[in-house]
């Protein structure tokens, strides 16, 4: 897994869009929170919006604006039904996406869910040097996500490759 690499914490960002879900129910915003601080990274902000667009859009575009976020982990809105608008509001935020990301997701879910991975429209990508990840809203998909993917590409120690080595102004400090 390594090449001697020390672990860095970094600060992630965590939102639920939901049009129903509140705090005292948020399941998957909180398996994220959990997974990301078992890690070892900070979790500094945490927040449930609609699932609109321009909402969403406008709690990503502040917190990709602030330099001391690292990362972004959404759930929610990326289905094929009603209101999901998730992939619609992120990717005109995008400086690029990363394609392999939902590629990869779907081919894990396959094992769990079998076809019914092609309705999720999982994406990731960078935007300002922040890395976000925009996953489906069940708490399997979370724990997919985090623990088959994310985890590893935000720790620095992952060998060969990474995303957090590709984080500028992580490795200035």
């Amino acid at each position: 897994m390594s090449d001697n690499r020390e672990f860095i914490s970094l600060n992630i960002c965590v939102l639920t869009i939901s049009d129903s879900r509140t705090a005292a129910d948020d399941t998957s915003g909180n398996i994220l929170v959990e997974r990301a601080k078992s890690a070892g990274h900070q979790v500094i902000n945490k927040h449930i919006v609609a699932d609109d667009i321009y909402q969403i859009r406008a709690v990503i575009s502040d917190w990709i604006a602030n330099p001391t976020i690292h990362a972004v982990v959404s759930t929610g809105g990326t289905g094929v039904t009603g209101r999901d608008g998730t992939p619609e509001a992120i990717k005109p935020l995008l400086d690029k996406e990363i394609e392999g990301f939902g590629e990869m997701f779907r081919m894990l879910s396959y094992n769990d869910i079998k076809t019914s991975a092609l309705q999720s429209r999982a994406i990731a990508g960078v935007a300002n040097g922040t890395y976000l990840f925009c996953l489906p809203g069940s708490s399997g998909a979370c724990r997919t996500a985090w623990d088959n993917i994310i985890k590893e590409q935000l720790d620095l120690r992952t060998a060969p490759c990474n995303l957090a080595m590709l984080i500028p102004r992580l490795l200035e400090k």
